[in-house]
């Protein structure tokens, strides 16, 4: 029962998250892909203003279906792989933490992966056009079954070594900081200040996590973009890392400009649910 109940406030607390959330996600995955040479935007606020003014409010929540539909399958697969796996390590320290995180989002890169396809290709359809006048994909689930049928399972699981690389140190780190940060703060359950304190720690520990993992995400942006318009431009991990490096520097891979939709969205995104039965606190992945 105590299982069902903390699945159902994941899969609710995640979806607010991704409400809240999203229109970052949006802001951070335009300025990741436009072009350096003939740039659509200036920065973090120029990029809000131009979807908003040229796309309306809508543009910024375009791909939201994507991470919708996902979302009750991650939980359940972080939810059981992190607690299994914290189970059979034993002992509740911040280096299990972080294995049983890195094992959880490893798994859920399965969902996780042809979500994030769905996703970045919607939100980068009909680019400055209030109403799309020609609409590749209907939806989320339009445009996953469009590709499948023109490049097959490997299509829809385009970016899955960049999305296993981001998520199993991404998730791990996640635990990891989560857990020394409720241990330090003293997060008892008779503290008056707990939710503030956990709430704190969830945004923190969501931080670091992107933070960490931003250069990876910049690349599977990238190559799961690649192909809009029916042309590709490279062809693979390292083709896209050599020709970013080239045409952009190092800088390419700092969260430059896009520093703040990735830590706002973060903390939006995530939170915790402390388990207290285990002798000390472990955290429930609410969203990623």
């Amino acid at each position: 029962m105590d299982f069902t109940l903390d699945f159902a406030a994941g899969c609710i607390g995640g979806a607010a998250g991704v409400l809240v959330g999203h229109p970052f996600d949006t802001v951070k995955v335009r300025l990741q892909v436009q072009s350096v040479d003939r740039p659509l935007y200036r920065g973090t606020y120029h990029c809000f203003q131009s979807i908003v003014r040229q796309e309306s409010m809508t543009g910024l929540y375009k791909g939201i279906g994507s991470p919708m539909m996902g979302l009750t399958f991650i939980n359940a697969i972080v939810f059981g792989v992190q607690g299994n796996a914290m189970r059979r390590l034993g002992h509740d320290t911040p280096l299990n933490q972080f294995l049983a995180g890195a094992s959880a989002g490893a798994l859920q890169s399965i969902i996780c992966c042809p979500m994030e396809l769905a996703k970045t290709r919607m939100q980068l359809q009909g680019l400055g056009e209030r109403k799309s006048k020609q609409k590749l994909y209907k939806n989320s689930l339009d445009c996953l079954v469009r590709i499948y049928r023109k490049e097959g399972f490997c299509g829809i699981n385009r970016g899955m070594v960049t999305t296993l690389v981001r998520e199993t140190p991404g998730f791990g780190i996640y635990f990891l900081t989560y857990d020394v940060l409720t241990r330090h703060l003293g997060c008892e359950p008779d503290d008056p200040y707990m939710i503030l304190k956990l709430l704190f720690a969830g945004g923190m520990s969501g931080i670091a996590s992107w933070i960490s993992t931003y250069p990876v995400d910049v690349i599977k942006s990238r190559l799961q973009a690649d192909g809009v318009g029916g042309h590709n431009k490279y062809n693979g991990i390292a083709d896209c890392m050599r020709q970013s490096m080239k045409r952009e520097g190092w800088r390419v891979f700092t969260p430059g400009p896009a520093l703040k939709p990735v830590t706002w969205g973060r903390w939006c995104f995530c939170s915790g649910d402390p388990d207290w039965s285990g002798g000390g606190p472990t955290v429930h992945q609410l969203s990623c």
